[in-house]
């Protein structure tokens, strides 16, 4: 089985741009919404982010969380219940992986993260492409695309991946595909 990294097709929406956070990693603030146990601020420190707030709807992934030493801060908040618990407009980067399809998060919260995120920072979103998550992820779509059309973002690059995370159901046998969305708030 491949690596839920290998065989991604990017199709990019800016035809001809990269998808890059300029900057200074080691200063920018992530917000890491749906942190779990630590694990994407564990692979952003590799790339040179150094600064991370967490937010969880769970109690005992925030301990984990907590226990890796990677945040300055970290959050219970279940995700659509409200506004998320942090200051608006502050972060360079938002992330939310693992967590936007049916049944966890509301697509709805997708404008929480754009209002956390400040103008000129970058939000990157994950969703499944499987089956059971078809109708949330045209959902999801629609959702940032009329975003988009409100001026609130620009979309840098949607990557579809085939081999994302191993399969969610008895059905499901081996890696199930996934896409990644890279926002920049206007």
């Amino acid at each position: 089985m491949k690596a839920p990294h290998q065989e991604k097709r990017s199709t990019s929406t800016t035809p001809g741009q990269r998808p890059m956070i300029s900057g200074d990693r080691e200063a920018a603030v992530v917000l890491d919404v749906a942190c779990g146990t630590g694990l994407v601020a564990k692979q952003l420190k590799r790339h040179g982010f150094g600064h991370f707030v967490g937010i969880d709807g769970s109690e005992a992934m925030l301990m984990l969380a907590r226990e890796s030493g990677l945040y300055q801060d970290l959050k219970q908040s279940m995700l659509g219940e409200g506004p998320l618990p942090v200051q608006k407009g502050l972060f360079d980067v938002v992330v939310i992986v693992g967590a936007l399809s049916v049944g966890q998060v509301p697509v709805g919260v997708v404008r929480e993260l754009c209002k956390s995120t400040k103008p000129g920072g970058h939000v990157c979103m994950t969703t499944r492409s499987n089956h059971t998550n078809v109708e949330y992820k045209a959902a999801l779509e629609r959702e940032l695309k009329q975003m988009e059309a409100e001026g609130l973002w620009t979309c840098v690059e949607v990557s579809e991946v085939e081999d994302w995370e191993r399969g969610v159901s008895e059905e499901e046998v081996g890696y199930i595909s996934g896409a990644v969305y890279l926002y920049k708030k206007l």
